[in-house]
């Protein structure tokens, strides 16, 4: 870029030039024919010049200001534009309503069991009588849950129903199911293991409760359904002591179930094995013998790759 300096009357030497090349030149062809002809100009005609009034504002120690006041005058003018995100404190309904739509989701994500079947929880049923009587309680779709998002009751009467699905095992922590109204298989003895928590179980009246009379306190039968209430622990009907080893001890494992759980610093078969299980060791032993293993076969398979 060409310098330009200062005259000692104040003015630029290129702007006199600039001036001086207006008045004698003509217009081009090109600026005519997008502007149209060039106007005549009189005598001695010199084009004006914009007053700087910024850089003698900030010569005079005034620049700062000038720029802070057309900083917050954009700021006024953007806020005037947008007033919903102009200041911080109209951002609050927006979180607000982000933080609310976040719950809502995760409220509505129910367990997968609660939704196979379309349909609320029955007014009438075993379950939305159990999850009336605790204010802490809430029924959504098919099931009642209590405020951790737990299945306390799950009631699927009326779903055309086989067999419960493979989801079923989502409701092992409920304490009330209701399954009448369904052509299930007659024995679903396998179907409730590990449901530990159970006392009341209504089924159809064709489907014989899981772990039978011995399983449960009570069995009541109806023209059309019958209640198993009542998990009975069968640790303690067995009468039989000797059944788990000596460092194990008897637990329930749903209805007609029981299972042997090693005490604390015991595992192994038959709790015979004390300690706690060196992962450390176990998989040091499996490296290192895997790695012999690659390093032999990876030799003897090269040789034979040169004799060949």
């Amino acid at each position: 870029m060409r310098k330009r300096w200062l005259c000692p009357s104040g003015k630029r030497t290129g702007a006199r030039r600039h001036e001086r090349r207006l008045r004698t030149a003509p217009a081009s062809p090109r600026r005519a024919g997008r502007r149209g002809p060039a106007r005549p100009r009189p005598q001695g005609w010199v084009r004006p010049r914009r007053p700087r009034l910024f850089a003698q504002a900030w010569r005079d120690g005034a620049g700062l200001r000038l720029a802070l006041a057309s900083c917050q005058e954009g700021r006024k003018r953007w806020e005037m534009a947008s007033p919903v995100l102009g200041t911080p404190g109209s951002l609050w309904p927006w979180a607000t309503t982000f933080l609310l739509a976040l719950g809502v989701e995760r409220a509505v994500a129910l367990p997968e069991i609660c939704t196979q079947c379309p349909g609320s929880v029955h007014n009438l049923s075993q379950v939305a009588v159990y999850c009336k009587q605790t204010s802490e309680l809430m029924l959504h779709a098919r099931c009642c849950l209590n405020q951790k998002g737990t299945i306390l009751g799950l009631d699927l009467q009326n779903c055309s129903l086989k067999n419960p699905g493979p989801n079923f095992p989502q409701a092992r922590t409920a304490v009330v199911i209701d399954l009448q109204a369904n052509p299930l298989e007659h024995n679903l003895t396998n179907t409730f293991h590990g449901f530990t928590q159970l006392l009341t179980l209504v089924l159809p009246q064709d489907v014989i409760c899981p772990g039978g009379t011995n399983a449960w306190v009570n069995i009541i039968s109806y023209v059309d359904s019958q209640i198993c209430q009542g998990q009975k622990d069968l640790c303690n009907s067995t009468g039989n002591p000797g059944m788990c080893p000596e460092n194990g001890a008897c637990a329930p494992a749903g209805p007609g179930f029981l299972q042997c759980v090693c005490a604390d610093g015991f595992h192994g078969y038959k709790c015979m094995r004390q300690g706690s299980f060196p992962p450390l060791m176990f998989f040091g032993i499996l490296g290192s013998t895997t790695l012999c293993i690659s390093i032999l076969l990876w030799t003897t398979q090269r040789r034979k790759a040169k004799t060949s």
